[in-house]
């Protein structure tokens, strides 16, 4: 995915849309959230896949086992390339642990905004346990 001349302040102008976004599965969830920053940044939404197709955490691992990933981190390491959190870098994507398990964020700066069952969280970029680069 290439990103787009304008990334930066369409990224900027997505998080602050979704700032008060509550949580819901399939549409609000980590995945859809992730997606919409890739989208932001590059004009591609990889959860489109499976966007609408899940209303429950069981229900998107089914549906991201259709299309032969055995979760959302497996997904999206799949489509971006890996790298060590400590080079996580604005705009990036980090998985956090939480309760519900592992989350998706966004890095801006040295935090990473995430979205989990338990709402919007903004947490360390020290708390990411993998990172990719858009």
């Amino acid at each position: 995915m290439q990103k787009l001349v304008d990334w930066r302040p369409r990224l900027r102008a997505f998080l602050a849309a979704q700032a008060e976004a509550p949580f819901a599965y399939g549409s609000a969830d980590c995945g859809a959230f992730a997606g919409g920053a890739i989208e932001a940044m590059t004009g591609e939404n990889p959860h489109a896949k499976v966007a609408g197709k899940y209303k429950t955490m069981a229900g998107a691992l089914r549906a991201l086992k259709r299309l032969g990933h055995e979760d959302h981190v497996a997904y999206t390491a799949s489509l971006l390339t890996e790298i060590d959190p400590l080079y996580a870098a604005f705009g990036d994507i980090a998985v956090v642990n939480s309760p519900d398990g592992p989350a998706l964020g966004v890095v801006t700066g040295p935090h990473i905004e995430v979205r989990a069952p338990g709402g919007r969280g903004v947490v360390p970029l020290t708390d990411a346990v993998r990172a990719f680069r858009i």
